[in-house]
């Protein structure tokens, strides 16, 4: 499949247009969408329109930028105006914002033709893409198997070429656990680096938008147009974006890459550890210095994170009352029926899980035991990563502690549901950017990813960590064939 810039060259020298990239992502879409179910919404006829306009203007001799003519797929948790933002759930089966969120205004702007809004675990809970109310995403690679989630839909269209680069939403690793599943580029930004003005909230403190795609310059490019500061969103940094695609250097000379000691151990699987251990080895041979780090309360972030996240899901989620938009439970006799039936129905049973964690770690008598000591929790984990960069410029773990496991194991055990996000957690505490890529497969067939974490708005390092390994492998070069 075309990168960008490959597409983007094609369509300035006129050997393609915008309509007819945009067709053939359509049809892509029609013939594997059967197996696949990565869509919510296919929305066609905005697709072709955007097109047209991309091909109006390279007609009159304008500038298109990067993006211009670029298919990409939406999480359906980021609100598109006019166009059907469900969540995945029934209490907003039938919403339509009368907004855009930043990201997609600014993808807009940029020219860019969204051809879908993609499925997801059901307000973003989950690790699977199987909590979503309408359908079960499959991963491409093994279509028995989740794409991982939240925001299995975005990676699975990714990975199965339905678009070529996509958004999702990342609180505890919904970027880069889906990315490391399928077998491509998933990146975490820094908390606040890009809006979340229109992204509807699960855990406010921990939701970042960011990018999908094959290779770690796409990731970048995408990143570059959505960052930036938005008045709009009270917790948007206000600092300089750089051009990101500047810092792709294919090599590490000078740089320490530290291993996280506490990632490797009891319930790694063997196949993850040994492609992780094999590209720390290529770090190496690339020019970086390796040092062992320890961050010691690295392990308790699953505590932390589901005291904190539920707390804030149960906040976010009391607007879902059936009073000012979304769904509303019929003939009830009373006002607090109408409340309780309307939640009952429109929420499924993940969601009505963490509203229930939630609302007991935060009720009286338990608010300082639970979410008091896990914010303090919180606090330990980000000295914990401010020593480590004090040693080394990224850190390496394994996205993920498994490949992709089959449709419905886990769906009876919650728990073992959550562990999967192990790795992933602590950086959302922290507000770190991470970003997970390719390092090989396992003997199943099914692809490994190697997660690189960076210091606050350090994403100059992760990206170029990233693109030096993904460079000199072809792992990211692999595709499944459906």
């Amino acid at each position: 499949m075309a990168s960008i810039r490959e597409l983007h060259q094609q369509l300035i020298q006129k050997e393609r247009s915008a309509v007819e990239v945009a067709h053939e992502a359509l049809d892509r879409i029609q013939a594997v969408e059967p197996k696949l179910h990565s869509f919510l919404q296919v929305t066609a006829d905005y697709a072709l329109a955007q097109a047209q306009h991309v091909d109006a203007k390279i007609a009159a001799g304008e500038e298109i930028g990067l993006l211009s003519g670029i298919p990409i797929g939406i999480k359906d948790n980021i609100c598109t105006k006019g166009i059907r933002t469900t969540c995945a759930s029934r209490i907003l089966e039938n919403f339509v914002p009368p907004y855009e969120a930043t990201v997609s205004q600014k993808l807009m702007d940029a020219g860019t033709i969204m051809v879908g809004k993609t499925n997801l675990d059901e307000f973003a809970m989950g690790g699977s893409t199987e909590n979503s109310a309408f359908q079960r995403t499959a991963n491409p690679w093994d279509i028995s198997r989740v794409p991982g989630g939240s925001s299995g839909g975005s990676a699975a269209a990714v990975a199965g070429g339905e678009c070529i680069i996509s958004l999702g939403s990342d609180t505890g690793g919904s970027i880069r656990q889906p990315a490391s599943f399928c077998g491509i580029v998933g990146m975490k930004p820094t908390y606040g680096l890009v809006s979340r003005y229109g992204l509807v909230a699960f855990a406010s403190s921990l939701d970042q938008i960011g990018p999908f795609a094959r290779s770690v310059e796409d990731a970048a490019i995408l990143l570059g147009a959505i960052a930036g500061h938005d008045p709009k969103d009270s917790t948007s940094l206000k600092v300089e974006i750089p051009d990101y695609s500047q810092f792709l250097i294919p090599d590490l000379k000078g740089k320490k890459v530290g291993i996280i000691q506490e990632t490797f151990g009891e319930g790694l699987s063997p196949d993850v550890e040994k492609s992780v251990r094999a590209a720390i080895q290529q770090l190496k041979e690339l020019g970086a210095e390796i040092v062992e780090i320890s961050c010691p309360r690295f392990r308790y972030g699953i505590a932390a994170y589901y005291i904190i996240a539920p707390s804030e899901a149960s906040a976010n989620l009391a607007r879902y009352d059936g009073v000012k938009y979304g769904a509303r439970a019929e003939n009830a006799d009373n006002l607090m029926e109408m409340y309780t039936r309307t939640r009952a129905e429109g929420f499924g049973a993940e969601v009505k899980r963490r509203i229930m964690i939630g609302t007991y770690a935060l009720s009286a008598g338990y608010y300082d035991a639970y979410y008091l000591k896990a914010q303090k929790v919180r606090t330990l984990m980000k000295q914990d990563f401010e020593e480590a960069f004090k040693k080394v410029d990224v850190l390496v773990t394994p996205t993920a502690p498994s490949t992709a496991f089959k449709a419905g194991d886990k769906s009876a055990d919650p728990l073992s549901m959550y562990l999967i996000d192990l790795m992933t957690i602590p950086v959302n505490l922290a507000g770190l950017p991470g970003i997970s890529i390719p390092c090989g497969f396992d003997a199943d067939g099914l692809p490994i990813g190697l997660q690189l974490i960076g210091n606050v708005l350090r994403e100059d390092q992760v990206f170029q960590a990233a693109y030096a390994y993904e460079q000199s492998t072809d792992w990211h070069q692999k595709t499944p064939k459906l």
